[in-house]
């Protein structure tokens, strides 16, 4: 996959099905669009291009700054997986929020990104606040020489599908619908680091330690049933995701994680975490003693959890 970052004028040569948004958590609505482009790869030989921003529009037209489902390497290592062959993140400011709906087809889609086929959720908005829509996409296809494809929402009963709708199951702690709505396990991406030195030593569970980035939108602080990926090989886990309160310290909000059946030296590894099941709160012990002793009974009930459970993985 190429990636083309950072600049706002560029040129893909080869004929494309674009697909535009965040893919903030690649959910089932937008896999319902990645079908759909691969299709009409399969059909007409194009190559499968993603248009999305280096940073969410809204931050920078508000000001403020929000947590996201799925990071800018994250978002990336997926699109990878399945086979995207061009992701474009293109640079958000004022400029480019200023830019007419028709301006950004006719060069972005069109002239930069050699837009054959343009494929859409019904929702879709484009341009300056927002005013392009599905109709106007369709309007502006037959002009420019491209096929629009619009595809209805994706729904869970009666409300659609969204990464507002999952960030929403996230905060309650609700990782199994979360992941329902997902398609795939949540998941935090990330190289291991030192942590404080006690998992494996002192309590004799070593854990591999990743610091999500600021923007990474996270569950509430506790014990997390997790399957982790390892040079491309899936284990079984028990995640922490929290302060650490029975270690004495500031210590920063972090993800630890103590690998079933994995014992070799993990440093500066990259991990997938993804959580499965929430088992209970983050707490603070009396004493390292007593978080061995309950360790050993999240690591108990991670065991029979992952031999109840089939976990799907991040298939289309």
């Amino acid at each position: 996959m190429k990636v083309i970052t950072g600049k706002r004028e560029f040129q893909i040569g080869e004929p494309t099905v674009v697909t535009i948004g965040k893919f903030d958590g690649r959910h089932k609505g937008h896999q319902k669009l990645l079908r759909e482009m691969m299709r009409l790869k399969n059909q007409n030989g194009f190559k499968t291009a993603v248009f999305t921003f280096d940073m969410a529009p809204s931050g920078v037209v508000s000001g403020t700054s929000r947590t996201v489902i799925t990071t800018n390497q994250e978002r990336r290592d997926n699109m990878e997986k399945i086979g995207i062959d061009y992701l474009v993140e293109y640079p958000f400011n004022q400029e480019a929020a200023r830019m007419s709906p028709q301006e950004f087809v006719s060069q972005v889609l069109v002239k930069y990104m050699n837009a054959r086929a343009v494929v859409v959720g019904t929702d879709c908005s484009f341009g300056y606040q927002g005013a392009g829509d599905a109709v106007l996409l369709c309007n502006l296809a037959s002009e420019y020489g491209f096929e629009a494809v619009i595809i209805q929402k994706e729904q869970d009963g009666h409300r659609d599908i969204s990464s507002t709708y999952i960030r929403e199951e996230l905060d309650r702690g609700n990782i199994e619908k979360a992941n329902q709505l997902l398609g795939a396990p949540y998941a935090i991406h990330g190289v291991v680091v030192h942590g404080n030195h006690i998992g494996g030593p002192i309590l004799g569970f070593p854990t591999a330690n990743i610091l999500p980035p600021p923007e990474k939108h996270l569950p509430p602080f506790g014990v997390y049933v997790s399957r982790v990926l390892v040079d491309g090989v899936a284990y079984g886990g028990v995640t922490n995701i929290g302060r650490k309160p029975t270690i004495h310290g500031k210590n920063p909000v972090g993800v630890e994680t103590f690998i079933i059946g994995l014992e070799e030296e993990m440093y500066g590894k990259s991990i997938e975490v993804q959580l499965l099941n929430f088992e209970r709160p983050e707490q603070k012990f009396a004493s390292l003693e007593d978080l061995k002793e309950q360790i050993t009974k999240d690591k108990k009930y991670a065991v029979e959890y992952l031999k109840k459970h089939s976990i799907k993985g991040n298939s289309l």
